[in-house]
């Protein structure tokens, strides 16, 4: 927590020595730190109306906008589920919590034993904590929550989903920290059986009781420019459209339980997604559509609601935000777990010293009330795996106008998530020969990426002239390659060692 906030927001919380942040203005009731739900979705990118689609029915993330705090420039760290639902609940890269990929079945990664998770921490300060849906990290002991409640009807059924957090949100003995994951819009699912030859890519199939099924015309759905307007990609992003639909209707039953609860003004929500849509050019890629991903913000405490910030946020921000509104202002580093490197980049530990736990992120809390903050305009990215036969380390930095992308295993062909390889999207491309276009990019430059890769956002907003080699661009090139290694070597990166090897 900044000073500036820590002399702002001071109580005294009465379960030990955990000092809270909360309004000047609040009344007794509001003497404990604020309930949390971080509601995350699977594969979502910046795709609802308070983004400007004005297609996609979203009313309750747009009125949960309005009445908080939308980000234009949040950034997942990796764009990849179990790496990236790693850092959101860490606070750590990926490269250093050990979550380098996938957690499931043969793909087996697992983060390091000495993490300290996000539930972890806030449940030795006095909270609740519960989960519900998507979990996909590892080990359980170091993500671990007190409570699993049931999804009853699958996690693409939001709003059953909310009604059996019900009985969790009205316990008011404790504040509570509800991690809320939705199985919407991954890919999932096969063919309609009763229209062959049409996708049912995202669980449209299904009919999901208690919800209103919305329905969109592939005539009328957007196509960005990073996708091919083809009838394929249109087909599929009508179905992706109304999974995000389903997901809307989740949050608005979730606010509703909070309301009834009487814990809606206790109560900061975060909306997030962990990587963008699961088409080819987003997910398990670097490039904006990948990374550049929703975040909304609701606080109680807010005075301007309603608030558009240009911050530049990431997921590692995220643990050491909802901390900093629970009033957890340090972290006591646990012992060494043997294998595990020492303490993620933080203060060397011997035997008997407490040394501070350091989060390679910081909190945004200070910014939700600044649309053009100082001090917030770069961000990191890290990410190596997705699938274990996926192996493609790339490292970002990203500033308000350039991203420089680094492929550190540049020689292989970038390789491909199965489901987004059988996209009718993709396939209905891979028709065409090598220098087809898939968007704005031809598929072979798709395929065959270099060492460095240098947009200028400003003036290139799809990533599509390299400017790494050009001489005019050398001094901002020389830049951020510098500063891209001194972050990896701050965070101890193991793949800092290609620099001398190769």
């Amino acid at each position: 927590m900044d000073t500036k906030t820590h002399s702002f927001f001071m109580r005294a919380f009465l379960l030990g020595a955990l000092v809270i942040s909360g309004s000047a203005g609040t009344d007794a009731a509001q003497a404990r730190p604020f309930n949390v739900v971080l509601f995350v979705a699977d594969d979502h990118g910046q795709d609802m109306g308070c983004y400007g689609n004005k297609v996609i029915q979203t009313p309750n993330m747009d009125r949960l906008a309005g009445e908080g705090t939308l980000f234009r420039n949040a950034f997942c760290t990796t764009a990849s589920c179990s790496a990236s639902r790693s850092v959101i609940l860490s606070g750590l890269h990926n490269h250093a919590n050990g979550q380098y990929g996938h957690q499931h079945s043969f793909h087996h990664f697992a983060a390091f034993g000495s993490v300290r998770s996000l539930p972890v921490i806030l449940a030795e300060h006095g909270y609740r904590t519960a989960r519900i849906g998507k979990f996909h990290v590892a080990p359980e002991a170091v993500f671990h929550f007190e409570t699993v409640l049931p999804s009853g009807q699958g996690a693409r059924h939001s709003v059953q989903m909310a009604e059996n957090c019900r009985e969790f949100i009205a316990d008011k003995s404790k504040p509570f920290f509800l991690y809320f994951c939705v199985a919407d819009p991954h890919r999932g699912g096969g063919k309609l059986k009763d229209k062959p030859g049409q996708p049912d890519a995202f669980g449209c199939n299904v009919k999901y009781a208690g919800m209103v099924d919305r329905t969109y015309d592939p005539k009328d759905v957007i196509v960005p420019a990073w996708l091919p307007d083809t009838p394929e990609c249109r087909a599929e992003l009508a179905q992706y459209s109304q999974a995000v639909s389903r997901i809307d209707e989740g949050i608005g039953r979730l606010v509703q339980l909070l309301k009834d609860a009487g814990q809606y003004e206790r109560t900061v929500i975060i909306y997030t997604s962990d990587n963008g849509p699961a088409f080819p050019g987003a997910k398990t890629t670097l490039y904006e559509p990948g990374m550049k991903l929703p975040l909304i913000v609701r606080s109680p405490d807010q005075k301007k609601r309603g608030v558009v910030t240009d911050a530049m946020v990431s997921w590692v921000d995220i643990t050491p935000t909802i901390l900093d509104f629970a009033g957890v202002k340090e972290v006591i580093a646990p012992p060494l777990v043997q294998g595990d490197p020492e303490d993620m980049g933080g203060p060397k530990r011997g035997p008997g010293r407490k040394v501070q736990y350091n989060f390679h992120g910081r909190s945004f809390r200070s910014v939700l009330e600044q649309e053009k903050p100082e001090g917030w305009n770069e961000v990191f990215a890290s990410h190596t795996f997705h699938e274990i036969t996926m192996y493609y380390p790339m490292r970002v930095i990203r500033t308000d106008r350039y991203k420089l992308i680094l492929n550190l295993a540049h020689q292989l062909p970038y390789p491909f998530a199965s489901d987004l390889y059988e996209s009718s999207t993709w396939q209905s491309v891979l028709k065409g020969d090598s220098t087809a276009l898939y968007g704005k990019r031809r598929v072979s430059d798709y395929l065959q990426r270099p060492r460095y890769e240098l947009y200028d956002l400003q003036n290139d907003p799809h990533e599509i002239v390299n400017l790494a080699a050009r001489p005019e661009h050398k001094a901002v090139f020389d830049d951020l390659s510098a500063r891209l290694k001194a972050y990896q070597q701050k965070t101890r990166d193991p793949w800092i060692s290609k620099y001398e090897y190769e």
